[in-house]
């Protein structure tokens, strides 16, 4: 038996029945979360491999050009995507749960500090597979908050607008799902 696998078996053994039980769920609905996003990378790369690829020293009218196709590919593709596809019930009540242990521990004032400096976005209405506005700014998430949260591909990030937790495709500049009420 390997050494991971007895300390991990050994860290088990020290928990209640009852605690086992809720990190072995939460471990699977994040499996699930890693599986979502492995399947929307899948069709992300797909729809990226129709399009012609872009120079490094593309212009400015030329990445646009290639984000405005990339994102007309991918909605083609999830034409019938919805709020919660990715951010099931389950994976969502995860999350809150992670970001709020996070809310709680001894960074939560610098986290609630950060936020409250950072530019305010506010979106009247958000959509899955609507494009990110470009005069509504891009608020940086804390770090310390992210840390907390299941490691994206580079093709996506997580952005905050307001409590909402937005899951956005950076090159296509695309809402792929969201979670109202993610920050308490």
């Amino acid at each position: 038996m390997s050494t991971q696998l007895s300390l991990f078996l050994c860290v088990l053994a020290a928990f209640p029945l009852s605690a086992q039980e809720k990190v072995n769920q939460g471990a699977l609905v994040l499996q699930d979360f890693d599986k979502r996003i492995a399947a929307y990378l899948k069709l992300h790369r797909e729809a990226s491999g129709h399009l012609p690829a872009l120079k490094h020293t593309g212009t400015s009218a030329e990445i646009s050009h290639r984000e405005t196709a990339l994102a007309a590919k991918i909605r083609e593709a999830r034409s019938s995507a919805s709020q919660g596809e990715i951010f099931t019930p389950e994976i969502a009540a995860q999350f809150r749960l992670l970001i709020g242990e996070t809310m709680r521990g001894p960074s939560a004032r610098r986290i609630r500090e950060s936020l409250r400096q950072a530019t305010p976005v506010w979106l009247s209405t958000i959509k899955v597979n609507m494009t990110y506005p470009r005069n509504v700014p891009l608020q940086t998430s804390p770090p310390t908050l992210l840390m907390n949260l299941p490691q994206l591909p580079p093709e996506l990030e997580y952005r905050f607008v307001d409590h909402t937790l937005i899951l956005r495709d950076r090159e296509a500049n695309l809402v792929v799902d969201f979670m109202r009420d993610a920050i308490p």
